[in-house]
């Protein structure tokens, strides 16, 4: 989908010196991608603190959910957008702003794409990654895609007969 390319070492990089993460756009529902990516995250030792204006004030897996960037009182190094594209550019910007917080990193989740927001980004010093997802690049670079089923032909998007049978059953 990306003619996007990283090195493997900036990603491992990036991931070794990050210890905490905002992440705009963190949902409660626990099927939503950004749940399960911040639980995922927090288990390999990640703090991960929610960003959601609908869910400002409210607890998700042991957080604080933030109304915006700017309102959370803790440094952190990165900022995962799980927004739009057009989303990312305001997103990009305000991080941008507050990059005294600690802030090196912008990553855009997969399909999230902004060029001129990320132009924007590194003119002030900060480091871009779109079209990614951490979750994904720390299993990939750390062995684990394999132990979860992805590329061993086991995991599937289809749900199994058995299951289809029990569930309408």
């Amino acid at each position: 989908m990306s003619d996007l390319e990283y090195d493997d070492e900036l990603i491992a990089g990036i991931l070794e010196r990050t210890e905490t993460i905002a992440m705009v756009g963190a949902s409660s529902n626990w099927v939503r991608p950004s749940h399960f990516a911040m639980k995922y995250l927090q288990s390999k030792g990640y703090r991960v603190i929610p960003v959601n204006p609908r869910e400002a004030g409210s607890q998700l897996l042991g957080e604080t959910v933030y109304a915006d960037l700017a309102a959370i009182p803790d440094q952190f190094q990165m900022v995962d957008i799980f927004r739009n594209s057009k989303a990312a550019g305001g997103i990009a910007d305000e991080a941008a702003a507050i990059k005294d917080k600690g802030i090196e990193f912008i990553w855009m989740q997969l399909g999230v794409r902004n060029d001129e927001a990320a132009s924007r980004a590194e003119v002030a010093g900060l480091n871009v990654i779109m079209d990614r997802c951490p979750k994904i690049e720390y299993g990939r670079l750390y062995g684990e895609l394999s132990w979860s089923g992805v590329n061993s032909r086991i995991i599937s998007a289809k749900r199994p007969r058995i299951m289809q049978r029990r569930r309408n059953g």
